[in-house]
């Protein structure tokens, strides 16, 4: 069994409520039948009831077991306007500003599952990842201890005994464009998670890369990890983490035993943190090409409560796939 279908049988026991705002998106009508059919999540389509029904047929989706729901007239409408007013007085926001922004679907929908009416939100296939990214930062905030989100990817390498069997977390390649040493460990931490909760790992163990391996090189880039590092050490002592280590003293066992002797995650490592969004980015992307590897994500990390991107790009697949992660991070 595919680690995705492994993820949607994950998804297929929990019964999540996972709202979508994106309630006239074709791709995201479309998606539904497959949702439902395979019961991986009870879906929640956000827009004018008519609206989502004359889409919806307009292009041929069967959105039967999907509840439809109308910011405007639902009957905590007024509930979340005083509730986002009181969380954004402070900036400026008064209750004229308050209303608008719970009559937009992507802020709604937060706020959804802020207050518990929907267990996850997935966004992204007519909008911005700023703009999916804005109201749950508002509305939901980082989760404690976690001061900046980030975006993982799966990367599943055929044929690859490097890893976890193949399969790898790597981050952030999707949100932080240069985290700070601080912030480098908590995407440790969150990105253990990500991959004990989607991948299944037993044993995840997170290498902090760098072009220097141990003090073979002298640089305040290379600085950044080693304090990065041992901040994740501090921190989360529960996790299995080292680093500096260049990414063949990560991975390879023979080359972490000789760069880095006595390490327990040189050689060994599963889960990949990057110096920067740069770097993660070009990162997964090389592999993927390269090595014909699979990609996953991006899977948003470090939210209070599970949100996700998609691609504007995606296919009706992508939107399933992502659906049925949050669900199981629900």
């Amino acid at each position: 069994m595919s680690l995705l279908a492994e993820i949607k049988e994950k998804a297929s026991k929990k019964g999540k409520s996972i709202v979508l705002p994106e309630g006239t998106e074709e791709r995201t009508l479309l998606a539904i039948k497959d949702i439902v059919s395979n019961k991986i999540a009870n879906p929640i389509l956000l827009g004018n009831e008519g609206d989502v029904k004359a889409a919806a047929s307009k292009f041929g989706a069967d959105i039967t077991g999907a509840e439809i729901v109308d910011p405007g007239k639902a009957a905590y409408f007024d509930d979340f306007v005083q509730a986002f007013y009181e969380m954004r007085k402070s900036k400026g926001v008064d209750l004229d500003k308050a209303k608008a922004s719970m009559l937009d679907p992507l802020f709604f929908g937060s706020m959804m599952v802020k207050m518990g009416k929907a267990d996850g939100k997935v966004a992204g296939a007519e909008n911005t990842t700023g703009n999916v990214l804005r109201p749950a930062l508002q509305i939901i905030k980082t989760a404690p201890g976690i001061s900046a989100v980030s975006g993982s990817f799966i990367v599943i390498v055929p044929d690859c005994e490097y890893g976890d069997k193949g399969t790898f977390v790597f981050a952030d390649c999707a949100v932080t464009p240069v985290g700070t040493a601080e912030q480098l460990a908590e995407f440790a931490k969150t990105s253990v998670e990500t991959a004990v909760d989607l991948c299944g790992m037993t044993d995840p163990k997170v290498a902090m890369l760098s072009f220097s391996t141990m003090g073979s090189a002298s640089h305040e880039y290379v600085d950044k990890m080693v304090n990065a590092t041992n901040i994740a050490k501090e921190r989360f002592p529960e996790l299995k983490i080292d680093g500096e280590l260049q990414a063949d003293a990560a991975m390879v066992p023979s080359v972490g035993a000789s760069k880095a002797p006595g390490s327990l995650v040189a050689g060994q490592a599963n889960v990949l943190i990057f110096p920067d969004l740069q770097a993660g980015n070009i990162g997964y992307k090389l592999v993927q090409r390269l090595a014909k590897a699979e990609a996953i994500g991006p899977i948003l990390q470090g939210l209070d409560k599970p949100v996700n991107d998609l691609s504007r790009g995606c296919s009706i697949e992508d939107i399933v796939n992502v659906v049925a992660m949050i669900a199981v991070k629900a």
